[in-house]
């Protein structure tokens, strides 16, 4: 029996490709719902709910993920080489080819390979283009390739993706969000961090080799070499179809996304598609604060916030001090990654972290202290600029930036010269751009010793050979006289998880997270050794404070205990060690070491001495969209399209946080924290 010749190709692929698709969701879902990090306590409303929901966002989303499909389809046919048409379409798409590359590259915006990538694309195009147009016998094999290939790179990411959907859900507990698009721009780090985590090989050719079989099983007993567009009365009724089905799913989208969700994160996240999550994540990295949060009189939140944050009616905190400024030395380091409950004190029992354990009973310790937000750009802007975080992204990430009014400007007033240690390329997450604006000089992995460089991976160096490197420049201001201010950034908490060999011992995994804190422990414990027999050691303060916790999910978009993380200060002789239980947030860490330092200054600062008497407690945390302001017992969340969302807070046994949604509205707390949010995202740049 002779094969079945497919003459039009879309309507012989789509139906295949939506099956595919929503066969690998369901798939996905299943996977997700009995993984370990995901808490499951829902009844079975939800569990519908999440099928019948998840299978609609599939429906709608694959109908998107068909339009490239669709474009190629179109280009099927011979007609376009037809003269003269075929000559004036090959004129103009060789000219733009040739402007794109070599004049004015509309991809230079997003930085990164992508301009490479695309100008390669393009040019490839123009050429096999060129050959189709003057070599006519080489069309209809070619077309069958391109069919076969087109229908390959389908498969391959509907499979890639559904992966990476688990490999993330498994680091963060969410589906795609602004993190995969910030992946996706930095793509040298990216994919050299997946190369050093993953047995790459095996897992692309297991992925080429499935793939390939779903191909073949497409077109069992099919002919394709003869596909194309079947008539132009075929390809319109196609294009009619996709059209009202990508519409119709969009909409249904956009609009149930906002007014279908659960009340488990969880299950909210689980029900709906990755890869639409993914393109909301890239189209909305700022969001209008006036446009999606709830707001009060524009008066009122400055009185208030002003009010709150001890500021003159220009909006300036003056801070006076009658003793005079000490100038130690500062050494800020903020830690990749490390949660509070990693250390003994936080109820950690696996012994990974001895030297802070020791160290916080030697500080000022800072017990109930809470990240601003689940990426290391929160951290960095809420210890430099110590204001609460903003809508969308951070403003470290943000490329309109002016001078930043920072910690690091103060100390220059005091004749301190800050500067930003960072094993990686500081050109990241744009950290170097903003400390640069923030006053401070740059010293990343190109700056190190190389021959000294102990160990290295796609991320940067270790953090030894940052503390390595921190203690020549330290040396190097003791000796002129000057005293340093130096802000720390380690790397080895970080996946892939890799650090010289024989610095610790651990019985498990070497390349998981566990080993990893341990060995930035032993960094830590190391720094503080080789610190203290030098001579400017006495006259230092250490802040030690991570950046942000491991993991950032939970049942609700801000578990508590998921922004809870360790901060101290150790400066012996000078600073009585102690433990401080007054909930606190990372924007208040520097202007209470300013305070036991006498310093006085003027700036805008919405960080507070934590160890005045009159310090307001209350923290601050965000993820890209939600806004969370915890105080008095009560976590306020504010989310777009206007949702206000409040939770009464009980600390539980250890440092576990229970967070019930409120049964009525505390009114203080929620116009607290609209003032505060409103203040900070309608004045920052």
């Amino acid at each position: 029996m002779g094969k079945i010749k497919i003459k039009d190709w879309f309507s012989f692929f789509a139906p295949r490709f939506l099956a595919l698709g929503l066969i690998l969701g369901f798939i996905i879902r299943v996977v997700l719902i009995f993984h370990p990090l995901t808490v499951v306590d829902w009844g079975f409303g939800t569990w519908v709910k999440i099928f019948a929901l998840g299978l609609l966002n599939d429906i709608a989303f694959l109908a998107i993920a068909l339009v490239p499909a669709f474009i190629f389809y179109t280009f099927l046919t011979d007609d376009k080489y037809r003269r003269p048409f075929g000559l004036i379409f090959w004129g103009l798409f060789s000219l733009l080819t040739l402007y794109v590359i070599f004049f004015n590259d509309i991809t230079d915006e997003y930085g990164g390979p992508l301009p490479k990538i695309a100008n390669a694309l393009l040019a490839f195009l123009a050429i096999c283009l060129t050959i189709k147009m003057f070599v006519p016998s080489v069309r209809k094999k070619w077309r069958t390739v391109s069919i076969y290939l087109v229908m390959m790179v389908y498969a391959c990411c509907a499979i890639m993706i559904s992966f990476s959907e688990v490999v993330f859900w498994t680091e963060f507990g969410v589906r795609f969000n602004f993190i995969a698009v910030d992946y996706l721009v930095y793509t040298h780090e990216v994919i050299g961090n997946i190369v050093e985590s993953y047995p790459i090989f095996w897992m692309v050719l297991a992925m080429l080799i499935v793939a390939g079989a779903i191909c073949a099983l497409m077109v069992r007993g099919k002919d394709i070499s003869e596909s194309g567009i079947g008539s132009w009365k075929r390809w319109a009724a196609s294009l009619a179809v996709l059209t009202v089905w990508a519409t119709c799913g969009g909409f249904f989208l956009n609009w149930g996304y906002r007014n279908l969700q659960s009340s488990n994160l969880y299950a909210t996240q689980l029900q709906e598609n990755g890869c639409w999550d993914f393109l909301e994540a890239f189209m909305s990295n700022e969001l209008d604060y006036g446009q999606f949060y709830a707001m009060i009189p524009g008066d009122r939140a400055a009185a208030l916030q002003k009010e709150l944050c001890g500021m003159d009616g220009d909006g300036k905190r003056v801070v006076t001090d009658e003793l005079s400024p000490i100038k130690k030395n500062i050494v800020l380091i903020t830690v990749e990654s490390l949660s509070a409950d990693y250390l003994s004190r936080y109820g950690s029992k696996s012994g990974i972290t001895p030297n802070l354990d020791a160290l916080l009973e030697k500080s000022l310790v800072f017990d109930n202290l809470f990240a601003t937000g689940n990426r290391t750009v929160r951290g960095l802007e809420a210890v430099t600029l110590c204001i609460p975080p903003s809508s969308g992204e951070s403003l470290v990430k943000r490329p309109q930036q002016g001078e930043f009014l920072s910690t690091g400007r103060i100390l220059s007033k005091y004749g301190y010269k800050p500067s930003f240690i960072y094993g990686g390329d500081s050109y990241f997450d744009n950290m170097g751009t903003f400390f640069r604006n923030c006053g401070y000089s740059i010293v990343d992995k190109k700056d190190y010793v190389k021959d000294s460089i102990a160990f290295a991976n796609i991320w940067g160096t270790s953090d030894e050979d940052s503390y390595r490197e921190a203690i020549l420049r330290f040396d190097e201001s003791w000796k002129a006289g000057e005293p340093f201010f130096a802000h720390i950034m380690t790397i080895s908490n970080h996946r892939p998880y890799t650090y010289p060999e024989n610095r610790i011992e651990y019985d498990g995994n070497p390349m998981s997270r566990k080993a990893a804190v341990k060995y930035t422990d032993w960094a830590i414990g190391k720094f503080i050794a080789d610190a203290s027999s030098k001579p400017w050691f006495s006259e230092t303060v250490f802040v030690i404070v991570a950046d942000h916790c491991a993991s950032s999910a939970g049942k609700t978009s801000l578990p508590l205990e998921c922004y809870h993380i360790p901060a101290l200060f150790y400066a012996p002789g000078f600073i009585e060690p102690g433990y401080v239980d007054k909930v606190c947030s990372q924007i208040d860490l520097m202007p209470t070491l300013f305070s036991l330092l006498h310093f006085s200054y003027e700036s805008g600062f919405y960080g507070q001495d934590i160890l005045a008497p009159g310090f307001k407690e209350r923290a601050f945390m965000a993820t890209y969209q939600d806004l969370g302001y915890y105080a008095g017992d009560v976590l306020t969340v504010l989310s777009p399209v206007r949702q206000v969302k409040q939770y009464d807070v009980v600390r539980k046994d250890g440092w576990v946080f229970e967070e019930k949604e409120s049964a009525s509205v505390h009114e203080e707390v929620l116009e607290e924290a609209q003032a505060f949010y409103q203040i900070v995202n309608t004045t920052q740049p």
